[in-house]
Formats: structure tokens, sequence, C-alpha cells
């Protein structure tokens, strides 16, 4: 069997193989409810092989949420609303994780196709919060989060865990990349605080350690706990891979999983070496680099690549996303590529090759 297809076991929850959905934005909630498409988009996942689907990234609070049309989960009529969706994925032998974000500096968008990028307060708009009065570039000037705040988006994210547990949801993942909030912290080029959540490595990252802290201890001991980052700004004088080393290490005796490593997102036209399995080397140096589980995220396509990936020792998982929007099915095709015999649902097998 390729080990692409191999189990894998964390903390309680096994998960059938290493073929996983990665988070992606679909700008489809009213209100921060989901709703038709994301019973479909997500379900079709579920029926097509994938071991873990993790649901898009969605507010702790209202204003965290990337755009007026992300979902969150800081009310009960958004814990209504996933539970379907779990137990539906639930139904066809997948695991179902959901990332919780709070968008930072970069939160309060329109919705794709809009004329303008940040929302009005007539189209349910706010301003945005950061470490320090930076903007991201054509995004509004955020408002600079005192230590009170900091701390009640602490609680913020212990609350949308338990929230996530009560939905259905088998593991939490907590959004520290791509420029929001977390990251925004622990990235020197947007935190220029001088209090005890800035200044060296220590102080930048307090903030994410603060919010795993109040996590783990929001959900039972046997659930996983995930936390995606960006292993690199790309951008001289910004966050590098020896940092994320290093905070790995720091975050698993706090009961931190696996590190699910993406980069960049932080800074404009930053200078991406972008091509298949880009991202993969900063898996690998965390991965060698501590004992946490580590998944491989960016331009990961193909089943052969998918596998080497997994066999090498580079990551424990792969995630993908656009090869998933193209084909929801892909490990379906990637076991007949792979020549792994992997049982399909009972609707669908008069398409198995």
């Amino acid at each position: 069997m390729p080990k692409l297809f191999d189990p894998i076991v964390i903390r309680g929850l096994e998960i059938k193989n290493r073929a996983w959905v990665s988070p992606m934005c679909q700008y489809s909630a009213k209100d921060g409810i989901v709703g038709e498409w994301h019973h479909v988009h997500l379900g079709s996942f579920a029926t097509g092989g994938a071991g873990l689907i993790i649901a898009e990234a969605s507010g702790i609070v209202a204003e965290g949420r990337i755009s007026i049309g992300c979902p969150g989960l800081y009310n009960e009529a958004q814990v209504a609303a996933w539970a379907p969706i779990t137990e539906f994925a639930h139904s066809m032998g997948a695991k179902i994780g959901i990332q919780l974000a709070h968008a930072g500096r970069k939160a309060g968008t329109t919705l794709p196709g809009a004329d303008h990028l940040m929302a009005t307060p007539e189209e349910g708009g706010w301003q945005p919060v950061a470490p320090s009065a930076i903007a991201f570039e054509g995004y509004a000037v955020p408002h600079a989060l005192t230590v009170e705040e900091i701390h009640g988006l602490v609680k913020e994210f212990g609350a949308a865990a338990k929230r996530a547990i009560k939905a259905g949801f088998d593991l939490v993942e907590i959004h520290a990349a791509h420029g929001y909030l977390l990251h925004e912290f622990y990235s020197p080029l947007s935190n220029q605080r001088t209090d005890e959540y800035g200044g060296d490595f220590e102080g930048r990252v307090r903030f994410l350690k603060e919010v795993v802290r109040e996590v783990r201890a929001s959900i039972a001991e046997s659930v996983p706990l995930f936390v995606r980052i960006s292993a690199s700004d790309w951008t001289e004088g910004g966050w590098t891979i020896e940092d994320s080393v290093r905070l790995a290490n720091e975050l698993i005796p706090l009961g931190v999983d696996l590190i699910d490593t993406s980069s960049g997102g932080n800074v404009p036209n930053a200078k991406i070496a972008v091509g298949p399995g880009y991202q993969v080397a900063f898996s690998e140096a965390i991965k060698h680099g501590s004992t946490v589980l580590t998944s491989a995220v960016g331009m990961i396509t193909d089943p052969v690549q998918a596998n080497a990936i997994i066999e090498s020792g580079q990551a424990d998982a792969v995630m993908l996303a656009r090869e998933f929007l193209r084909n929801p099915r892909w490990p379906l095709h990637a076991a007949h590529v792979l020549g792994a015999d992997i049982k399909w649902p009972a609707q669908l097998v008069r398409g198995k090759l």
C-alpha cells in the first residue's frame, strides 16, 4: 500500500489516509452562517475519499472574519449550521476539522468581484485590528490592540474551540499564517510593539502561545490540535524557517500535535519561489528539527509527487487545495494511479477502475 494511504493516529483520532483537504475560503456565508454551498462543497470531499477535511478559516469573533461573507464560530446559530456538515463527513468515513481564525489587519473585506476592497459599515464592514497600527497595502489602517483586548481574544479562541467540538468537528486548527492576526504578531515586519507582546522572539510569539494554551485547555485531551504557520515571510528582516523550527519546539509542550506548514502572506510583493511542492522543504525542516508532526501544502497536485513526500519523510500528510477544487475525488484517482485498492462509497462504485 502506498504510504499516502496509510492511516495515521493523532491522539484519540484515527485518520484513514494522508490525503487531506486544505482549508479554502468560499466567501459564501451570510452573517457568518454556512449554508447549502458548504454542505455540497465540503460533502464532495467526503465522498471523494479524503482522510481529513479542514473547513475554511472561521472567525472567532465577527470582526475576525476575512470578509463579510466568511463563516464564524462565535454564536450558537453557527454551531447548528456546521453540525449537519460534520455529520455527513463522518457518514462517509472522513474526519473533519475547522480552522479557527482572526484575520487581523486583513479583515473586513468585500466579497470577491466587488469594485472596492474594504467593506463599508453599511455593507457590514468594520475597522480591522493588529499588533501595530500598520496597514497591509491597500487595506484600512488597523487599530493597535490593547493588552486587555489581546487577553479578550485569547478567551474568544477558547470559546470558539468549544463550539467547534459541539458542532461535531474532530480537531481544531489555529490559523497563525498568511498575514492574519497571529502571524502579524510573530513577524517583526508587522509587530512594532514595545510591550510584552512585541520586541524579541519571545514577546512576538507570546500571543500565539497563549492562544494555544487556551484552546488546548478548552478541548478534550483526545482531540488533536493543529497550528498553521507561515514558515517564512520570504522577505529580508522577516520571520524565517529557523524561527519556525524554534517555535515548533516551543509549541510541542503546550499540546500542539501538528504544524500545518505554509508560508508568506504578511507583506505584499514578497519574492516567493513558486513551483510544484515549493513549501515542502519548510515542512521537512520543521519535521526534522523537532518531534512534531507536519503537513505539507503548496502546489501538490500529482499522486506520485504526494506519495513521495510522505515516503521520503518530508511530511506526515499532504494538504491539497486547488487540486481538490478541480477534482473533489482526487484521492480516488490517486489510489488508482498508485495501485492502491481503497473503499469507494457504494453510490460511486460503478466508476471504480
